[in-house]
């Protein structure tokens, strides 16, 4: 009898906590996909817990290492660096079938460039690519991010269109969320779970799922909270703890604020689900609210210093920092960052979308022109089978 054929094996590089969650509903997919096709599957990462949890083995923990920012970034050059000489060093003692990258832009760019240097004969894709499109701070960062990637797997419509003028090989299936909320969560049952009243008036705090966002962002939450309880009194707020590590500087916090603040642990998505309107720090999570028919409030700052260097001398500008923004291409949610970022303003934008009318209608009435341009349900499957396929070509041809 023939000897068993050897598990596919499949590296992937990502970080924080959005990539985290991006990367295990992927390893979902790709095992499933592998079990329907009757294939061996071995999946080694760098990246975080839900991976973990979804089957891949972990290299080393990447979500505590992200940053946004110059000054951000120096304290976790170090650590970011141990790391990579650790996937180094097993990519080289195990070359896999298929390397994919998701989003993480100065890891992964590093990591490529050892790959093309090293490791070429092995293929690469790049999944959730990093944001280019819409905020390109570099044309040759972009060139870096085709030239690694023998192939890119899209999330946005715009995202395919500008990676393909770069001559990349890409796919679109949609957005991965549209999985993970089809349907969305139910209101009623997140608030019976956290204990909510039907009638309660919920405001769902989303600071941080980085140290720094903690420093710079929920200070500013929290300032806004109180003129949202000076303003209406019944507000009950609850804030979701993204990283366990979180959880005693949002404590301390919180107890600065003099606030009744509730603290959900380990149920992001029922703390969102539950609200009647969040308050939010950019990113992947804006996309999870609108598909979740939550509205919401969208801020961001960062080092005072390192805005400055961005905006006087790096000449960096961006039209928007919500992904939801980004992909209608206008101003569905609002967005107030940095310098622009008043308490004031902020709890006002609250509680204009805190009851029904004009302000809230318009805004869920763009969740579902949204929700129909991030395509049909099975998005991560169809990028899983696209992905083993390219996997086992390259074992084939390797």
């Amino acid at each position: 009898m023939a000897a068993p054929s050897p598990p596919l094996r499949i590296f992937i590089s990502t970080g924080e906590v959005s990539g985290d969650l991006q990367g295990a509903l992927l390893v979902q997919a790709l095992y499933r996909q592998a079990a329907a096709q009757n294939i061996p599957l071995s999946v080694s990462a760098l990246g975080g817990d839900r991976m973990a949890a979804a089957g891949a083995t972990l290299l080393g923990n990447t979500t505590a290492i992200g940053s946004v920012g110059i000054l951000e970034a120096l304290p976790y050059v170090l650590p970011t660096l141990q790391i990579q000489r650790k996937a180094h060093r097993h990519l080289q003692a195990e070359p896999p079938d298929l390397i994919i990258y998701i989003d993480y832009m100065g890891p992964n760019l590093a990591l490529g460039k050892f790959i093309q240097r090293q490791l070429s004969h092995v293929p690469t894709a790049y999944y959730i690519a990093p944001q280019q499109w819409a905020w390109a701070f570099s044309r040759k960062d972009t060139e870096a991010l085709v030239a690694m990637s023998d192939a890119m797997v899209a999330i946005f419509p715009q995202e395919a269109d500008y990676y393909r003028k770069f001559g990349a090989q890409v796919h679109y299936f949609g957005h991965p969320l549209v999985d993970r909320f089809s349907p969305p969560p139910d209101r009623a049952e997140a608030r019976a779970r956290l204990g909510l009243g039907v009638t309660d008036l919920v405001v769902t705090l989303v600071p941080a799922s980085r140290h720094q966002e903690v420093v710079y962002v929920l200070p500013l939450m929290m300032t806004a909270a109180r003129h949202i309880q000076t303003a209406e009194p019944r507000v009950r707020f609850l804030l979701p703890v993204s990283r366990a590590s979180l959880r005693p500087a949002l404590e301390a916090e919180i107890a600065r604020s003099g606030l009744a603040i509730t603290l959900v642990d380990g149920d992001t998505q029922q703390a969102i689900a539950a609200a009647d309107v969040a308050l939010t720090k950019s990113g992947t999570v804006n996309l999870e609210m609108a598909l979740m028919n939550v509205p919401q409030v969208v801020t961001y700052c960062i080092n005072p210093i390192t805005a400055r260097i961005a905006y006087y001398l790096l000449r960096f500008r961006v039209p928007f920092v919500s992904p939801v923004n980004w992909s209608v291409g206008t101003t569905l949610v609002p967005e107030f960052v940095q310098w622009h970022a008043e308490p004031a303003a902020l709890a006002q934008a609250t509680l204009d979308l805190l009851h029904p009318g004009p302000a809230r209608e318009q805004m869920l009435a763009g969740y579902r022109h949204l929700r129909q341009a991030l395509g049909d349900l099975g998005v991560c499957d169809r990028a899983a089978q696209a992905l083993l396929q390219q996997a086992q070509a390259g074992r084939v041809s390797g």
